[in-house]
């Protein structure tokens, strides 16, 4: 009998990951240059990209939590899922802190934009996966497919602003910013027991 990872382990320790990441960014904030409204405005872009990554962490620790919930085993296949998925997440500090030092320029809202292509499809593999697995019947076709049409519509529109931030990068910015929205809603069974809110 081989061991295996328990399912709440793995929970745990991906929740450890997500409070770490968030831990880095308030790590990263930068202070205004004086103790003055105007110098605390100059770091507008440090306070937004912020904000942005902050609820960009917090959907995506939302719908990995739910996404647990359909686990009834944890397989070589969700682990190693999990774990990119975790490693794409990984990368947001980096880019939000390239995006707020450079003043939302092309090139750092471009990467940001593909960290969050790379988000995208990490954690559409992984929902794939645990879904995919669920013994919830028939129900688990629809959400895939759900899941499905979601990850191919923003996955396009997280492209679509990686090529725009080359040429309007606080444009292509405030895309991936409505397009993180479209997740504020997680996988979650249909039903009245388990609804996501």
């Amino acid at each position: 009998m081989t061991p295996s990872i328990s399912k709440e382990r793995l929970a745990s320790f991906s929740d450890g990951i997500f409070a770490v990441i968030i831990t880095i960014m308030v790590l990263q904030l930068k202070l205004p240059s004086g103790p003055t409204f105007s110098a605390m405005w100059q770091e507008w872009p440090t306070a937004l990209s912020y904000v942005v990554s902050y609820f960009l962490i917090v959907i995506m620790w939302i719908n990995h939590h739910y996404l647990w919930g359909y686990t009834e085993k944890v397989t070589a296949r969700i682990t190693l899922w999990n774990f990119l998925h975790m490693f794409c997440a990984s990368l947001v500090p980096f880019a939000t802190a390239w995006v707020a030092a450079t003043r939302i320029a092309s090139v750092p809202v471009f990467v940001y934009a593909a960290v969050t292509v790379m988000v995208n499809l990490s954690y559409h593999a992984f929902a794939r996966e645990v879904i995919y697995r669920s013994s919830d019947g028939g129900g688990h076709r629809i959400r895939r497919r759900d899941a499905l049409m979601r990850s191919k519509l923003t996955l396009a529109l997280f492209i679509v602003a990686m090529l725009l931030s080359l040429k309007l990068p606080r444009i292509a910015f405030a895309m991936v910013t409505l397009v993180l929205l479209t997740y504020a809603c997680p996988e979650v069974p249909r039903d009245s027991n388990r609804a996501p809110w």
